[in-house]
């Protein structure tokens, strides 16, 4: 089942890896433009960067790699190999954007609304955050520590990332005052939802109901490697009146482009329904 997903993470690289690029510099440019000026500290790698550079200085592109390099010597260790290759493009990359882009600051649009301007910027985030989730890369960072802790102390990845995000908003607010604060609770409100728009949809979380004749191993590739809980209940077609099983999980969206491409490969003439889940309680 490794195998799977080693294949689907290696299809189409180069126009993935295109897109990923885009998207980080929309990022970088992002975070020099609107983020920086405005000390808009919305969590993240990007928060603790606005934070050292305003107390001491420290060049921001070099903080994000510091923290990036950390996180990924943490993925290594905690997440494997496997994992750690879908940030290290974004690790190594980013940081250089945003050195490359830094001069851009200079066009900071300061006698604009800062609402609009966080408003402007979320949507941005979004459309790049998005971007970077439909090529199957992460873009590292403090998410990877989420992940660590969910790997190892099965702690939600939703409370943690919730935990450590929420402890640098309220640093910045501390440092910056607590508009700054709201603005980056805009900020993160807006770019979460142009998030999950970009990549497919308006829910959180999808729900999966797949027919296919190769049962055992979809089961098992969504549950042992994509760690998702799965239902199977039987059915009978209307028609030929003929007794199929039905598989149902419930996934998060972004982890979307993982679970169709996997059970694409595992069987090519797999039948699917993809519909939005607004409610989920009770799994993982």
């Amino acid at each position: 089942m490794e195998e799977i997903l080693k294949k689907i993470t290696s299809k189409n690289k180069i126009s993935r890896f295109f897109v990923l690029v885009i998207a980080l510099v929309l990022s970088a440019i992002l975070y020099n433009l609107f983020l920086q000026p405005m000390n808009l500290v919305a969590g993240g790698t990007n928060g603790i960067a606005i934070i050292t550079k305003a107390l001491y200085g420290i060049n921001p592109a070099l903080m994000i790699f510091l923290i990036y390099s950390a996180c990924i010597v943490i993925s290594f260790l905690y997440l494997g190999t496997e994992k750690t290759m879908t940030t290290v493009a974004a690790s190594i990359l980013y940081p250089i954007l945003v050195q490359l882009t830094s001069p851009i600051g200079n066009y900071y649009p300061a006698d604009a609304d800062p609402l609009l301007l966080a408003i402007f910027a979320g949507v941005l985030g979004g459309v790049s955050s998005g971007l970077i989730y439909r090529t199957g890369y992460n873009n590292g960072g403090t998410a990877v520590i989420s992940q660590a802790l969910f790997e190892h102390k099965k702690i939600s990845i939703a409370k943690s990332s919730l935990v450590i995000n929420g402890l640098i908003v309220l640093t910045g607010a501390f440092f910056f005052g607590t508009t700054n604060a709201l603005y980056a609770i805009i900020y993160l409100f807006i770019c979460n939802i142009v998030t999950d728009k970009v990549l497919l949809g308006v829910s959180n979380n999808k729900a999966f109901y797949i027919i296919t004749d190769q049962e055992e191993s979809v089961n098992d590739y969504i549950m042992r490697i994509l760690g998702h809980s799965v239902t199977v209940f039987d059915v009978k077609g209307g028609f030929l009146e003929q007794k199929r099983r039905v598989l149902l999980t419930v996934i998060p969206t972004r982890e979307y482009y993982r679970v169709t491409e996997g059970i694409k490969e595992i069987d090519p003439n797999v039948f699917f329904v993809v519909t939005d889940a607004y409610q989920v309680k009770g799994a993982k």
